[in-house]
C-alpha cells in the first residue's frame, strides 16, 4: 500500500509539473469519452421517451394489425383487417373490455379559410382516449352521440392550430377535408416530435363518420387496440383473438396468419432492442477515438521516459526496484486516462443536454449509470494497456547507463 501511495504521489507531482503536456496527452481520451457519452445520452433519452409512450398504452392492451410480408406485397397481395372483425371480436370474446379501431379514411389535406396543411386523418371511437390514454387539453373528446349519429365533428392536434393559422381557441371553428366541413370540439394534449416528425398534426373524427366517407365495403388499413378486463388473461385472450380472426378470415388449417397481435410491452421491448443495437454500433464507431487517445498517451509516456532517464537512474542507484519504477509510470498513465475520462464524461453530458435542447421537442438527454461506469473502466483500461510499454521500458533501464544519459 505504501508503494502504491508513494507512486501515486510521484505521478501526480509529475502531472502537475507538466500541466499543459498532461492536458494535451489526455485530450484524445477527453474527446473519445465525450463523443461516446454524447451519442449514448441522446439515444437513451429518445429510447426512454418512446418506451414511456408505449407504456402509456397500458399493460392490459393488445394491438392487432394486418400482416403483410414483402414477398406477398410484391405479388400484389395486401392483407387488411375488416370492419366486421370488430363485431366478431365483441361477440365471441367476453374478456374484452373495449376495442378502439383506428383507420384513415384517406386524404391528407386539411383547410381553414385560405390556409391548408398536411394532417393525418384518424377515424376512431370514443374509447380511443381511454385505451390509448390520450386526452384533450381543451374542449372535449368524441362522444357516444357523435359516434351514433356519424356527426361531422373533430378533435385536432396542437400543431394544426399553428399550421392552419387557427385562433388561439379554435373550439367551434370549422375545418374542411375531403369536401366535408367538421366542427372542432376539442384539442388534444401536446405530444411533441418523434424522430423529427410532429405527433400533433392530426384530426380525429368519429369512426362511423369515417366509414361513411369511404363506404362500408372499402378495404382500409385498420388497426385495432383491444383493452382487457383482466391482465392475467392476456395470453388466453391473445390466443382466442387469433382463433376468431382466423375463422373470420377463412384461413385454412396450417395457413399463416394474415394479422399480427402484439401487446404494448412487446412493442416497447422491440424498440428497446433496436435502441440497444444502435447504441452499441454508434458507441463502437465513436469509441475509435478512445483508441487514438490511448496511442497518444503511450507516445507521450515514451517521451517522458526518455526525458526522465537520468532521474530513473538516480532512483535505481538509491535503491528503487524495477517494480517501483514500473508502478510509478503505470499509475501516471492511468491517472492521465481517468482524469481525461472524468472531464470527457462531464463534457459529453453537457453536449448531449445542449444538443437535445437545440432540437425542438427532442427528449431530454439521459446518461445511464452503466455508461458512467463504462467510461471509468474503459479510461482506466486504456491507461493500463497503453501505459505498460512505456512503464516496462522505464523499469528495464540499466541504472549505470541511465546515469550516463545526457
Amino acid at each position: 500500500m505504501d508503494l502504491f501511495i508513494e507512486s501515486l504521489r510521484s505521478a501526480l507531482a509529475s502531472i502537475r509539473a507538466h500541466r499543459l503536456r498532461s492536458f494535451l496527452t489526455s485530450l484524445g481520451i477527453i474527446i473519445g469519452v465525450a463523443s461516446v457519452i454524447t451519442v449514448i445520452s441522446l439515444i437513451q433519452g429518445l429510447s426512454r421517451s418512446v418506451t414511456q409512450q408505449f407504456e402509456g398504452l397500458g399493460g392490459n392492451s393488445l394491438t392487432i394489425s394486418a400482416r403483410n410480408d414483402f414477398q406477398e406485397l410484391m405479388r400484389g397481395k395486401h392483407n387488411v383487417l375488416h370492419f366486421d372483425d370488430i363485431a366478431q371480436l365483441r361477440a365471441h370474446i367476453a374478456q374484452i373490455r373495449d376495442i378502439s379501431p383506428i383507420f384513415s379514411p384517406g386524404g391528407s389535406e386539411a383547410r381553414f379559410g385560405s390556409q391548408s396543411a398536411f394532417a393525418r386523418i384518424i377515424a376512431t371511437t370514443p374509447s380511443y382516449q381511454d385505451v390509448q390514454q390520450r386526452y384533450p387539453a381543451r374542449g372535449r373528446f368524441l362522444g357516444d352521440t357523435d359516434e351514433a349519429g356519424a356527426r361531422r365533428v373533430a378533435v385536432i392536434g396542437e400543431k394544426l392550430i399553428e399550421t392552419l393559422h387557427l385562433p388561439a381557441d379554435p373550439l367551434g371553428q370549422f375545418i374542411q377535408f375531403q369536401g366535408e366541413w367538421f366542427k372542432i370540439v376539442g384539442v388534444m394534449e401536446k405530444r411533441g416530435e418523434l424522430f423529427g416528425m410532429s405527433q400533433d398534426d392530426y384530426v380525429i373524427i368519429p369512426f362511423r363518420t369515417g366509414r361513411s366517407l369511404v363506404g362500408n365495403n372499402a378495404r382500409v388499413d385498420m388497426q385495432l387496440t383491444v383493452s382487457l378486463k383482466d391482465i392475467n388473461q392476456l395470453d388466453e385472450v391473445k390466443q382466442r383473438i387469433g382463433a376468431v380472426l382466423r375463422a373470420a378470415h377463412r384461413l385454412a388449417p396450417g395457413a399463416k396468419d394474415d394479422f399480427n397481435i402484439e401487446s404494448s410491452d412487446q412493442l416497447a421491448k422491440t424498440f428497446d432492442k433496436i435502441s440497444a443495437t444502435v447504441t452499441v454500433v454508434m458507441g463502437g464507431v465513436v469509441g475509435i477515438a478512445l483508441l487514438v487517445g490511448g496511442i497518444g498517451i503511450m507516445n507521450i509516456m515514451l517521451v517522458s521516459v526518455t526525458e526522465r532517464t537520468r532521474e530513473i537512474g538516480i532512483c535505481k542507484a538509491i535503491g528503487a526496484r524495477s517494480r517501483d519504477i514500473l508502478m510509478q509510470f503505470l499509475i501516471e498513465a492511468v491517472v492521465l486516462s481517468v482524469m481525461g475520462g472524468v472531464i470527457g464524461l462531464v463534457l459529453g453530458y453537457l453536449l448531449g443536454a445542449g444538443i437535445a435542447k437545440m432540437i425542438p421537442d427532442f427528449p431530454a438527454a439521459v446518461v445511464p449509470w452503466w455508461a458512467v461506469a463504462l467510461s471509468f473502466l474503459f479510461s482506466g483500461g486504456v491507461g493500463v494497456v497503453f501505459g505498460v510499454i512505456p512503464a516496462s521500458k522505464a523499469a528495464r533501464l540499466d541504472p549505470i547507463e541511465a546515469l550516463r544519459y545526457e
